[in-house]
């Protein structure tokens, strides 16, 4: 048998050699022991804290401690779909009024009309909020769709010296 053809030991056969520190500056890492000079960081014990960033603002700090909500501002909808409107003659007029009468919505909300559902008559429908698909197969039957309440914001002026 050669050299050559010796086969490579298997991983976990033959130990690492540790390295012995402190041992003598012939060792290479004598004295010290690789630890430097004098401070914090030389002695025993020593171990920086996890999230420690080198005096940078620790990511942990940075995140909020609660999340955000923004349901003071959130608009609530009373959600119809258009499936409820199947029954509805031809040309009637459909208003947040009309569907608080028939006990569809609930009274304090304004109304949204989603797609679900088929209309086959042509209805004058006036709601506050409309998915663009109620809106398409409302126009398709022939309807008018008027969105009530829907001022835009006027803008600001710019204020002067800005």
């Amino acid at each position: 048998m050669n050299l050559g053809e010796a086969k490579r030991l298997a991983p976990g056969t033959r130990r690492k050699r540790v390295h012995r520190r402190g041992r003598g500056s012939a060792s290479g890492t004598g004295k010290t022991a690789g630890r430097g000079a004098k401070g914090q960081r030389s002695r025993s014990g020593f171990a920086r804290r996890r999230p420690f960033m080198g005096g940078q603002m620790p990511m942990f700090r940075q995140m909020p401690k609660r999340g955000f909500n923004n349901a003071r501002f959130a608009r609530s909808f009373a959600v119809l779909n258009l499936s409820v409107l199947e029954g509805v003659p031809a040309g009637t007029e459909v208003t947040s009024e009309f569907l608080r009468e028939r006990k569809l919505v609930r009274d304090g909300l304004p109304v949204k009309l989603l797609g679900d559902g088929e209309v086959g008559v042509a209805l004058k429908v006036r709601v506050e909020a409309c998915s663009a698909s109620a809106r398409a197969k409302i126009e398709a039957a022939g309807g008018t769709l008027e969105i009530a309440g829907a001022a835009p914001h006027a803008k600001a002026a710019p204020r002067a010296g800005a």
